[in-house]
């Protein structure tokens, strides 16, 4: 291959990827106002499983089509196990506090999932972060009690759920997506991306079923819940997953990673356009605080030598 193919396949690549990234950060900011739309009338719980069964009907026949059927009976202990801490848990968090915060706040809570996830790294697999990472954690916890301090009531407000339970609720969620990357470099480096993915939402799905059972409502709820709820499953898990992966193999881990700074981008906007929601020069100051200390907690920001 010529200087000239190389730079015209190189130049291809860059262009494939930086639309994987803006539409997988745009997709991804739209499930806090699906999940917003589904939960007033499912619950959180009904709201996550139904979540994951969606999303596991959608990635199975691609996992099946493609062969890959042995290896996810094979490994299915660890993948069925990590779809409970990186799906169910999370899904059901982010749901409850959805209750009672807005989808801008907890989009820019979701965006210190990297930074918990150097901070597990650190405790669980002894991958001890420098100065400058160290001081990204620092920074990034600083950010959170900023953002966080207005909603440190435990009283519950008229959703009857209290802000503080919330924002706990999410940090909750991303401490759970934290232990599962370092239980999954551990345990399941080399699985093939689209068996974790598919797998995980199949173990959440059986975990969530018997809780969202009891806990199901009442009412049927209206189509535009049910309409939420497809989104959200199709669209910002099981299409998102394969945007996620196609974004590793094609712009490396580092840069999947950053996706994590932009969603909230996505997530404030829609909040604030279809919800109403009220975007304060404080949340967005903190926004700032939060993404620096994650970007110096992970690597992607560096100061000094």
């Amino acid at each position: 291959m010529s200087v000239t193919s190389s730079a015209v396949a190189a130049g291809a690549r860059q262009k494939t990827w930086a639309v994987d990234f803006v539409l997988l950060a745009a997709i991804w900011g739209s499930s806090f106002l699906f999940t917003r739309l589904s939960v007033g009338e499912f619950g959180p719980l009904p709201t996550a499983a139904m979540r994951v069964a969606i999303a596991a009907a959608f990635l199975l026949p691609l996992v099946l089509l493609r062969g890959l059927g042995p290896t996810l009976v094979k490994n299915w202990r660890h993948v069925f196990l990590i779809g409970m801490f990186n799906s169910g848990i999370p899904f059901a968090c982010f749901a409850f506090a959805l209750l009672s915060i807005t989808t801008g706040l907890s989009a820019i809570l979701n965006a210190t999932v990297p930074m918990f996830g150097a901070l597990v790294a650190w405790i669980w697999l002894k991958d001890k972060p420098n100065h400058s990472r160290l001081l990204g954690l620092v920074v990034g916890f600083a950010g959170v009690a900023m953002l966080a301090w207005d909603k440190a009531t435990f009283k519950p407000d008229a959703s009857g759920v209290a802000p503080g339970w919330a924002v706990l609720a999410c940090l909750l969620a991303c401490v759970c997506y934290a232990l599962s990357a370092s239980y999954t470099k551990r345990y399941l480096t080399g699985l093939p991306p689209l068996v974790t993915a598919a797998g995980s939402q199949i173990g959440a799905t059986v975990g969530l079923a018997l809780p969202a059972l009891w806990f199901w409502p009442a009412s049927m709820p209206g189509t535009t819940a049910w309409l939420a709820l497809l989104a959200v499953g199709v669209l910002c898990t099981g299409v998102a997953y394969i945007l996620y992966f196609r974004l590793i193999e094609n712009a490396g881990p580092a840069r999947a990673l950053a996706v994590t700074f932009v969603i909230p981008v996505f997530a404030v906007f829609y909040g604030a356009l279809f919800l109403g929601e009220a975007v304060t020069l404080w949340m967005l100051l903190c926004a700032v605080v939060i993404v620096c200390g994650t970007a110096l907690s992970t690597g992607l920001l560096k100061i000094g030598r």
